[in-house]
This record gives C-alpha cells, sequence and structure tokens, in this order.
C-alpha cells in the first residue's frame, strides 16, 4: 500500500514536472527523507533507551546512517561534468537532523529524568539513586 502510494507520487511529478527538474529533485529527496524519518528511524532506535552504547556501536550506528543516507544518490560536478558520491558534510547538510548516536543519547536523558521523578517507593528509582 506504502509502495504504491509512493510510486503515484513519482509518477505524477515525473508527468508534472519532468524528471531533470530542480523541482522534482527537490520532492524526491523531501521523499527520501521522510522514508527515513519515519520507517527506518523508528524501526533502529526501538528500546534504545536501554541500550548500553560503547564507543564500537557508536561508530557502527554512524556508518549504517551514513550508508542509509547514501539514498540521496549522486551530485553532478560541474567543474569536471562527473558523477560523484556525496561527501559526509553534504550529507548531513541535507538530512539537517541530529545524528543517531545524539537522538539515542538524548532519549537516554529523557527516560532517567523520567525515573529521576518517579517515587522513592519505585523500584527503578532505588536503582537510579544506588539504594536497592
Amino acid at each position: 500500500m506504502v509502495s504504491c502510494r509512493y510510486s503515484f507520487i513519482y509518477v505524477s511529478f515525473v508527468l508534472s514536472f519532468g524528471a531533470e527538474s530542480f523541482v522534482f529533485q527537490f520532492a524526491i529527496q523531501k521523499l527520501k527523507t521522510e522514508i527515513y524519518r519515519t520507517i527506518i528511524l523508528p524501526v533502529v532506535l526501538y528500546g534504545c533507551e536501554t541500550w548500553s552504547v560503547t564507543l564500537t556501536k557508536e561508530c557502527s550506528l554512524r556508518d549504517f546512517e551514513k550508508r542509509v543516507l547514501r539514498i540521496f544518490g549522486p551530485k553532478r560536478d560541474e567543474v569536471i561534468r562527473e558523477w560523484r558520491k556525496l561527501h559526509n558534510e553534504e550529507l548531513n547538510d541535507l538530512y539537517c537532523s541530529p545524528n543517531i548516536v545524539r537522538v539515542i543519547k538524548s532519549r537516554r536523558m529523557g527516560r532517567a529524568g523520567r525515573v529521576a521523578r518517579m517515587g522513592e517507593s519505585r523500584g527503578v528509582y532505588r536503582v537510579l539513586v544506588g539504594k536497592p
């Protein structure tokens, strides 16, 4: 159902603006960003508040995010008139959101804040404070 809806949007934009137009490219880029934010990220970040993230896992999560963000495709370099991969900074500029590790850390801080506001009779609060 979802893929059918996106293919309909794709075909309607091609027919309206042409595949090479700036409006078409911008719309496809926005569609890819929304797919990443609404489908891929929630699946990857499910339960991340309870993860113990090591430096190795942080690096692998950043690598995963860079690989997924390659869906934006190559860029045509007008100076040498060839296609090239987007650099990491260009990908970050296109995506315009905090990286996946920063999202995980902010969610963990939110979880710690909710636990800190719990009453002293709750077991989770006692574990946080260190009085089990």
